[in-house]
């Protein structure tokens, strides 16, 4: 969406566009707060920050990863890991990595070396691939 911020992981990374949402629309850290919810049978993202609620209008997504993490942590667990994936098209993104690994582990209390971002695109495959859209996936580690 031209003249809207693109933000991954917390990060705001130079782009003519950024991605549509009702909160700041951070894909990796939607996707990460997915998980960590997930991984502590805690349900999703909509339960907690649904997107009817004009609370969450235009929000950090760092509010939910440290919600997120708190509740988890709350149960007992400890966060192990956090392994991302980011398909994007465009903009290139491997100069980002470490920023973006640096604010994920900062928001949730890590070490760097427990957090992973990896970047791919769909060669221009599908939506993704066309650059209508984009896609975050993660797997995050919890133990008890």
């Amino acid at each position: 969406m031209p003249g809207r911020p693109l933000i991954l992981g917390g990060v705001t990374i130079p782009s003519e566009f950024g991605l549509e949402g009702h909160s700041d629309a951070d894909i990796l850290s939607h996707a990460i707060t997915d998980a960590l919810l997930g991984a502590a049978a805690l349900g999703d993202i909509g339960m907690h920050f649904p997107d009817t609620d004009p609370a969450w209008k235009g929000a950090d997504s760092g509010r939910f990863l440290t919600h997120a993490a708190k509740l988890v942590r709350n149960l007992g667990y400890e966060i192990v890991n956090v392994d991302t994936t980011v398909i994007l098209e465009r903009p290139k993104l491997k100069d980002h990595r470490l920023p973006i690994r640096e604010s994920i582990a900062r928001t949730l209390g890590l070490e760097l070396d427990q957090v992973s971002v990896k970047f791919k695109t769909a060669e221009r495959v599908g939506p993704v691939g066309e650059g209508k859209s984009a896609e975050a996936q993660a797997i995050v580690m919890v133990s008890r």
